[in-house]
């Protein structure tokens, strides 16, 4: 049918068919929206633009711009891995865990660190007092990262560390457990988040200011790059933007702004895009507006080939390749009926696996009461299993490809998110963005208008304001023991009477001397130091003392 006879058809239909339904059952809303604000309209029809730029549009899976996937048979070849995050209390506790999930099917290992590690303290600094081993696990020196993968092979698993400032510390200690199991580094295999740029926007977990953080960045990039090649030296990370209140749009502008920023630093250091490209590797959310995720994850890809094709000149296929982990979403768990998340989670994953991700870690119904038990924690992975081997959505690539609808959003999502990286380039790129606030104030004008929709009953949450109930969830909680901080300090303790005080301290003299030399690469000497039973505060205060501590500017 041609364009015409298809425009003629669509103005019958609605004078002859839409017309009279309309008066007779009026549509819900006067307008509808993706939750990104984005219109959405009553009927798609094919575009005939779409056919006839097919390959610079679309493409072929495993090809440029790899829209339709980053693999030739995606999930017909090897599923997505199926990652838990994990971590909470001890070193041993947090073992124990992972053994379970292993032994349940997961194929990949995701570790969560205590506040305390993530910020780069010691469980017996005052200021860890009240958050060791809360909301992960306490890591204090080599000793709990020997014990955290006790009985764990390292060559035959993957492993995700959500770590950011002092996420170069931890790949040092992960890499001294590999050699004492006789890992070799370039037999390691896993992802290291090392996003320091959206702590500043969202987290907050920063230590030192922007500029010698990415340097870490680099450091890692350069060493890495030789020394570990399958080893994904960072996961540039949406997910916690989305978390803070983005619109889908903005966590993908947002994120590929973050990734220009590391990418400019490495070639200033004089990398090679080709070195070091292919092991950069994202980190999505997935909220509950099923077909604006997976065309988000679809113009991602796209956006992103294009963007290292045409700005920075990659010649590798795996330079242009996105390649994501993706996570289900926390803010959208309700504690209120929290059965309802076991719903939320299953079609955030389904419209993961059909976007097209790599790696999937399915949040449990109890997360927004507590860290998840065992029971939930099972549920959640059997998610996956089911969505992998019931559903038939891992039997073809990309699924929804060619839908009008699909086809559209991705387009649409690709030219909004195209647009706002403009505005951050002509800011001078997305350090000076976040310092100026432009980035928070975006996000919380948007986390804003999402809160006033709900309050006025414009945007429903199941639960909470619709079919709410007055009865408390009734279910089990899993607690951390109140001794855990007790105990990580006599751990210390230990380990610091069993060390050579002398080497550690001539590790940190000469980590100090390579700090204070902006040439030296620092991973060789922080890898020296761990390796002499260092503590991570110990290491962490060196950096601070030479690089010093960011404070966020605070409007009065």
């Amino acid at each position: 049918m041609t364009a015409s006879r298809l425009q003629f058809g669509e103005e019958e239909w609605s004078k002859e068919t839409l017309a009279g339904a309309v008066a007779q059952h009026p549509e819900r809303a006067r307008a509808f929206t993706t939750t990104s604000g984005l219109p959405v309209d009553r009927l798609y029809l094919p575009d005939d633009d779409l056919v006839e730029h097919y390959e610079e549009k679309l493409g072929f899976p495993g090809r440029f711009p790899f829209t339709r996937g980053v693999h030739p048979t995606m999930f017909r070849g090897r599923l997505w891995t199926m990652r838990e995050y994990a971590g909470y209390s001890t070193a041993e506790e947090s073992n124990q865990r992972y053994r379970y999930l292993l032994a349940e099917g997961s194929t990949g290992l995701s570790v969560a660190f205590d506040l305390p590690t993530q910020l780069g303290l010691d469980s017996d600094d005052p200021r860890s007092l009240g958050e060791v081993g809360k909301v992960g696990v306490a890591i204090n020196t080599l000793a709990d990262m020997e014990a955290l993968f006790e009985g764990i092979p390292l060559d035959r698993v993957s492993t995700s560390m959500t770590i950011n400032a002092p996420a170069v510390v931890l790949l040092a200690m992960y890499m001294a457990v590999g050699e004492k199991q006789g890992v070799e580094p370039s037999a390691l295999r896993g992802t290291i988040q090392n996003d320091i740029l959206k702590e500043y926007i969202a987290r907050g977990t920063y230590i030192f200011p922007p500029r010698p953080s990415l340097r870490l960045i680099e450091n890692t990039f350069e060493y890495c790059s030789r020394q570990m090649p399958h080893w994904n030296t960072i996961s540039i990370s949406g997910y916690h933007i989305r978390e803070a209140g983005a619109t889908a749009v903005q966590e993908l502008a947002f994120t590929i702004a973050d990734a220009v920023c590391y990418i400019e630093t490495a070639l200033r250091a004089g990398l090679l895009i080709d070195e070091f490209a292919p092991r950069l590797a994202f980190f999505f959310a997935v909220h509950s507006d099923f077909f604006e995720e997976i065309a988000k994850f679809r113009a991602a890809r796209r956006l992103y080939a294009r963007l290292m094709k045409e700005r920075f000149g990659a010649r590798s296929p795996e330079s242009m390749m996105l390649r994501f982990h993706t996570q289900t979403s926390g803010v959208t768990l309700t504690a209120q009926q929290p059965e309802n998340n076991v719903v939320r989670v299953a079609l955030q994953a389904m419209a993961a696996v059909l976007g097209g991700t790599q790696s999937l870690h399915t949040n449990s119904k109890d997360e927004a009461l507590c860290l998840p038990t065992e029971e939930s924690v099972r549920l959640a992975l059997r998610t996956q299993e089911i969505l992998a081997n019931e559903t038939g959505v891992a039997s073809t690539v990309d699924p929804l490809g060619g839908s009008f609808f699909v086809e559209h959003l991705t387009d649409t999502i690709e030219a909004e998110a195209l647009a706002l990286l403009g505005r951050i380039d002509a800011m001078g790129g997305m350090v000076p963005a976040i310092e100026t606030g432009f980035v928070r104030r975006l996000i919380d004008e948007s986390a804003d208008r999402w809160s006033e929709q709900v309050e006025r009953n414009e945007r429903i949450v199941v639960g909470v304001n619709a079919h709410a109930d007055d009865q408390p969830p009734r279910m089990q909680l899993f607690g951390v023991a109140d001794d855990v901080r007790r105990r990580e300090i006599d751990r210390l303790g230990l380990v610091k009477a069993r060390r050579d005080s002398r080497t550690v301290e001539r590790s940190l003299v000469s980590l100090r001397r390579s700090a204070e030399d902006d040439a030296a690469n620092l991973l060789p000497p922080i890898l020296e130091a761990v390796r002499a039973y260092a503590t991570i505060g110990e290491i962490c205060k060196i950096l601070r003392d030479v690089f010093g501590e960011y404070r966020e500017a605070v409007d009065l």
